[in-house]
Order: structure tokens, then sequence, then C-alpha cells
């Protein structure tokens, strides 16, 4: 079961996430939402819209902007409604009994963009 891993804690854990343009969209329900803080970082996709961002607090300590969803997206991307997507160092694996990492690719999918994000020394 895939789950979100930063600063050792589970920030949310679901059997029932969505996976698009390589990341996993936790459903709203399966966050620890102790962990979160709604951020005012917003960014548009082109087909999926607006998203909105939380930042997320493990023992003092925050990344900001880690986590993304998108409240009110367009219809081709309606399936990830309020769904929350991780990246900026969040790990989204299998639980143990489950095995390998999962990966992600960030609020911009993967290709070119990933690898602009990784010369730049940003997940």
């Amino acid at each position: 079961m895939p789950r979100a891993v930063w600063n050792g804690v589970v920030l949310a854990e679901s059997d029932q996430t969505v996976k698009l343009e390589g990341n996993h969209y936790f459903p709203p329900e399966s966050l620890n939402r102790q962990y979160f803080t709604a951020s005012s970082t917003t960014s548009t996709c082109p087909w999926k819209g607006r998203a909105s961002y939380y930042d997320v607090t493990v023992d003092g300590a925050v990344n900001p902007a880690a986590a993304w969803y998108y409240p009110d997206p367009s219809p081709a991307a309606r399936t990830i409604k309020g769904h929350v997507a991780f990246w900026h160092g969040v790990r989204v694996e299998r639980s143990p009994a489950d095995g390998a990492d999962t990966g992600g690719a960030g609020p911009a999918g993967g290709g070119l963009a990933a690898r602009i994000r990784g010369l730049l020394g940003r997940s």
C-alpha cells in the first residue's frame, strides 16, 4: 500500500491512490492532518488546472509546499479532485510489507520538467 513519508513520519497511507503522471494522489481521508498547514503557494497545470499546496511540519521542521492538490480540477482531471500528492523530499513508498518504492514526479509531471528540476538540484 503506498504511503508518503517525511522525516520518519507517515503523512498519508492508502490503497486507494490515483496514479497520474508518475505521482500517487492520496485521498483526503488518508492524510494524517496534524502535519499539514495550508500554504499560500499555487501553480497552474495546463490540463489539470490550479493547484493549491500544503506545508508539511514534522517535529518543528517545515517542508514548504511539499504537498499539492487540485480543489477544482478540470473535467479531464476530475479523478484527483481533493487528492494530495507530494514532492520536495517526501518519499512515496510501499509499506514495508509491500516492497519497493513507488516513485513520484512532482506537480508538473515527469519528462522535461523532472529533468530540469534534477539539474537544478530540486526534487
